[in-house]
């Protein structure tokens, strides 16, 4: 090892030492002698002059290694191509919120269509009755069955289908079932008779009559200023007034512009629930006995008939015992009788209502008419105006609730009358008061008649076929609103919350309903009253059925936290080789770059 690094060095400052000879006898000699024939073999001029070729030169590089760095680089590259390309398209297509297209403008349009009514006027001139100041008569041959407005301006419609003959030997109420069976008068249709002056039909003092059908009868007057005046006050009553419009679209009246009778009616809907009920606080006092179900076949069911055009009707009833007003009446020592005065009647409904039982699982809205038969110790029970005034029928109503009515029992003169007393309730008293508070909940309430106006009484039905008509008006004119109003809010709710899917089925119904809703409207315009109201009805019904539609709350509740904690566990595993590759990538591609000009 001495002999190795004493040993003479070549003079070039990066030859290797070269070992001297004979300081370890015969194996120094050997090993000197193949260390010479090695420093021999790398003599200055068969190498290099300098060293840095040493550090330069490195293992050579296997030929397969670049062929395999581009294939790795063509995988990444289209892994993520395909991710790219084609997963996240896919994913972003099997995953969206289906949300089919809805007529957007149309409903927006509906909360701006003009609403024009047209009503439907014929006037026939009988024989004698045509005001001589006309502007121009026309000859009776030349008229047949035609309708023209009546005005100032308009020529009359000389038209006479009754024989005058058969007229003039009738009443008033006679001449208008006659007329009624010779015309068929559809529904909003209005006809009126002008009859002579001197004629007997109508009762002394009397210029207009109004039947229960679609008919009226009017004096001719002495001139045609005060038919038209006469005829304008038949079109406020039996007609469409501004007042009944205004009530009808109560939603979109500012609260100042409306009186206080504009909030009493009901509300229109597809179908109303009537239950009678018949309450007994002292059931040991009072063995009450009801004919319930005569009652209403007899008087209830033919106003229903009357009324199934506007909605459909369901009837029960029940007997409530123990059920009390809730409500300890005044004694009165004057009248001997205990008073609910007018303050106290609105504390009267709650507690009665808790014993109703609910109508929360009714689809459709609920007219309670209550019969309240007091018990012994608070008999009789009388109900006051603000005026103090007794009421005549002692019975009372609540707007778009139902009434209340109580029925007194007569007290035995015996003290020793056994107990209970049987109670047979006049049903034809009871029933008269209860649909009176119908009428008024539905708003068929007659306003207050010129004093030379006769209207006949509609029997039996409980009301006129020109009142079914105003109300026929009034719903539809309130379907058409309730219409706009629901798909305006659907509208916006979809367009404020986005991840709500709208189905076909929910568009369809949709488009149904605004397609429905322009029909009612054309059709009130062109005056086919029952055209009109069905086409309201059936927006009503689409739209409720797309408001309500129990797939628009699938993904209501569904919030982004969740779709991060069912995404992230999908696409990180998949999405960090990929990343990593491309920005390895990117990294060698840059030094690529930068290489030539660090050689230069």
């Amino acid at each position: 090892c001495r002999a190795w690094l004493l040993a003479p060095t070549h003079a070039m400052s990066c030859a290797r030492p070269q070992p001297a000879v004979g300081l370890l006898g015969g194996w120094g000699r050997s090993v000197a002698s193949s260390f010479s024939r090695f420093a021999n073999a790398w003599r200055p001029e068969s190498r290099p002059q300098s060293c840095d070729w040493l550090h330069k030169r490195g293992p050579e590089p296997h030929p397969g290694v670049p062929a395999e760095r581009s294939r790795g680089r063509r995988a990444a590259l289209s892994f993520a191509a395909i991710a790219v390309l084609l997963g996240l398209p896919l994913w972003w297509k099997t995953t969206e919120t289906y949300r089919a297209a809805l007529p957007y403008g149309d409903i927006a349009a509906l909360g701006r269509l003009p609403f024009q009514v047209a009503v439907s006027v014929s006037v026939v001139f009988l024989p004698g009755s045509v005001p001589a100041d006309l502007p121009r008569r026309l000859p009776y041959g030349d008229v047949r069955e035609e309708r023209v407005p009546v005005s100032c301006k308009s020529p009359a419609v000389c038209t006479a289908r009754p024989p005058r003959a058969l007229l003039m030997d009738l009443s008033s109420s006679e001449a208008d079932a006659a007329l009624h069976a010779l015309q068929d008068s559809p529904p909003g249709s209005l006809t009126v008779y002008v009859v002579p002056e001197a004629s007997s039909l109508l009762p002394q003092g009397v210029n207009v009559y109004v039947g229960k059908h679609r008919s009226a009868l009017v004096r001719a007057g002495q001139g045609l200023a005060i038919l038209h005046a006469r005829l304008q006050q038949l079109l406020q009553v039996v007609s469409l007034t501004a007042s009944s419009i205004a009530a009808a679209l109560s939603d979109r009246v500012p609260d100042g512009q409306l009186g206080p009778d504009a909030w009493r009616h009901l509300k229109s809907s597809l179908g109303y629930e009537i239950t009678f009920s018949l309450l007994n606080p002292d059931p040991k006092s009072h063995d009450v006995d009801w004919d319930i179900e005569g009652a209403v076949n007899h008087y209830v069911q033919p106003v229903l008939d009357k009324l199934s055009l506007v909605a459909n009707f369901s009837v029960d009833s029940q007997i409530l015992y123990y059920a009390v007003l809730g409500v300890t009446p005044r004694f009165d020592k004057e009248s001997s009788s205990f008073i609910l005065s007018a303050h106290s009647l609105p504390h009267v409904i709650n507690p009665v209502e808790a014993r109703l039982g609910s109508s929360a699982a009714s689809l459709y809205p609920v007219l309670n008419f209550l019969l309240y038969v007091p018990e012994r110790s608070h008999s009789p029970l009388y109900i006051q105006d603000k005026d103090g005034a007794p009421v005549a029928t002692n019975a009372f109503h609540s707007p778009r609730w139902g009434g209340i009515m109580i029925y007194n029992v007569e007290v035995p003169a015996s003290p020793q009358t056994s107990l209970p007393l049987h109670v047979d309730v006049d049903m034809l008293r009871v029933m008269e008061v209860f649909l009176a508070q119908l009428r008024l909940l539905f708003g068929i309430s007659r306003e207050e008649l010129p004093p030379e106006f006769l209207v006949e009484s509609p029997g039996n039905e409980g009301l006129a076929d020109w009142e079914l008509d105003r109300l026929l008006w009034a719903h539809a004119l309130e379907n058409i609103a309730t219409v706009s109003t629901t798909l305006t809010s659907l509208a916006q709710l979809l367009d404020q919350i986005s991840n709500i899917v709208i189905k076909d089925d929910v568009a369809s119904e949709v488009y149904r309903a605004v397609a429905a809703a322009q029909d009612a409207v054309a059709e009130l315009a062109e005056g086919h009253l029952h055209s009109a109201f069905q086409a309201s009805k059936e927006a009503v019904t689409s739209s409720e059925r797309a408001f309500f539609d129990p797939s628009l709350l699938h993904l209501l509740y569904f919030p982004d936290d969740q779709k991060f904690a069912i995404y992230i566990p999908l696409f990180l595993p998949m999405a960090v080789p990929i990343l990593l590759s491309l920005a390895k990538m990117l990294r060698e591609a840059r030094q690529n770059k930068k290489e030539p000009t660090k050689m230069d």
